[in-house]
């Protein structure tokens, strides 16, 4: 299998053009991480190729999954369109995920971010897209923007004329610091679907609440009216995403439309040794079946 939902994460250096505030650095998130990886915060570089090195190993010893999407995070820009460093917290730069990737040896697939609100969004598109980027990742939560709004048209079109799929976050988000939960409503993607591009919702549109799932009617809705709406199964294996799985046995339809995905690094909360495997396996084990074809969603 494929696994289109991979996180880098990297320390900020002179040169990768990252970001990440003391609030993230010092926060339950980057220690939980700098302790399940193993990672030196206090040496950077080294922390950053420990990272990379450690998922292609595990990636390696999968038997069950092959190649990865390694995903960036672009930050938060302003009514001017420029990068907002005060307000961003987390920022992982695409020239960091690209330089990870080149290292995989084709293990790790290029996935982009790109906040649509940045001024250069369709140059930074057309960059992305000629590096190979397989997907562009937006998390509207924690980068400050509605998936909705009408100014997005153009990039909207762009991503598909080039046919990169937009992988959007769904439900709350409690990673990264947020600003505006309710964009995290999948209803916010139709308009990138109408302008035609291919969207993956993420997370399997579960709400990121315990027992609460307000888009599943949503989410049965997309999977029935629109062929370029797909989601993926990522973080599906922790206690606040779980809930999802039992409205997507009740619509098995919606199996056609799931790819796997496993929101790595985070802890798998299932016995093994592998993480992907672990993955993999718990989704089995909630009768949640990943039948979409990965390499046809991302063009490989």
């Amino acid at each position: 299998m494929i696994d289109v939902h991979v996180h880098l994460a990297a320390l900020p250096t002179k040169a990768n053009g990252c970001l990440l505030s003391k609030d993230m650095l010092g926060g339950a998130l980057a220690k939980l991480v700098a302790w399940h990886q193993g990672l030196p915060l206090d040496e950077p570089e080294r922390a950053n190729a420990i990272f990379v090195d450690r998922v292609i190993e595990k990636m390696k010893a999968s038997t069950r999954v092959e190649k990865g999407v390694l995903l960036a995070l672009d930050g938060i820009y302003g009514d001017d369109g420029r990068l907002d460093e005060a307000r961003t917290h987390m920022l992982i730069s695409n020239d960091a995920m690209f330089d990870a990737c080149a290292r995989s040896g084709g293990r790790l697939l290029p996935g982009a971010s790109i906040n649509p609100a940045r001024r250069d969004a369709l140059d930074e598109l057309e960059r992305c897209a000629a590096r190979g980027a397989v997907l562009i990742k937006v998390l509207p939560n924690a980068q400050v923007f509605d998936p909705a709004a009408k100014r997005f048209t153009a990039f909207y079109r762009a991503l598909a004329r080039h046919k990169i799929p937009l992988l959007s976050h769904i439900g709350v988000e409690y990673s990264v610091k947020a600003r505006d939960q309710a964009v995290g409503n999948p209803e916010r993607l139709e308009r990138a679907l109408k302008e035609g591009a291919t969207v993956i919702a993420a997370h399997a549109c579960s709400s990121g609440h315990v027992i609460s799932q307000p888009h599943v009617e949503t989410m049965v809705r997309l999977v029935r009216e629109q062929p370029r709406f797909f989601m993926d199964a990522s973080a599906l294996t922790l206690p606040n995403r779980v809930g999802i799985a039992r409205h997507l046995r009740r619509h098995p339809e919606t199996f056609e439309r799931l790819l796997f995905g496993s929101d790595y690094p985070l802890p798998v909360l299932w016995p093994g040794s592998n993480p992907f495997d672990r993955h993999a396996a718990a989704l089995e084990a909630l009768g949640v079946r990943c039948g979409a074809d990965a390499k046809s969603v991302l063009r490989l």
